[in-house]
């Protein structure tokens, strides 16, 4: 069975950081760009960060820049979202969505964070 399963979420405090992880299972994500993506409550789904299959290409909306970092480990199948200085207009429901021209698309089932004092 494929499937890609975030980690990590949580509560934190306005100003914190969390690492959301995305894993693979089934396949392997060598052949795969990678979007995080995330949806708050009554909003459309957002890109948050896009990275390359080789992983020397990445891309942010101007919302998250130089707060989120993606990256990738292909020996362990794994792509990570480190988030820095989260605001209060962060909480959602975090995916990470892996494609391939050959293969299409797949979402994970999502990761929650919260941001609160």
């Amino acid at each position: 069975q494929l499937q890609l399963v975030e980690s990590g979420g949580g509560l934190v405090q306005p100003g914190g950081s969390l690492r959301l992880s995305c894993a693979a299972s089934g396949f392997t994500l060598d052949y795969y760009i990678i979007g995080w993506f995330r949806q708050a409550p009554g909003k459309e789904r957002e890109g948050v960060s896009c990275i390359s299959i080789s992983g020397d290409s990445t891309n942010y909306p101007d919302s998250v820049k130089g707060r989120f970092t993606v990256s990738r480990d292909n020996a362990k199948n794994t792509v990570d979202l480190q988030m820095i200085s989260l605001l209060p207009e962060d909480p959602a429901d975090y995916y990470c969505y892996a494609f391939s021209p050959a293969s299409g698309g797949f979402w994970g089932q999502g990761t929650q964070v919260t941001v609160a004092s």
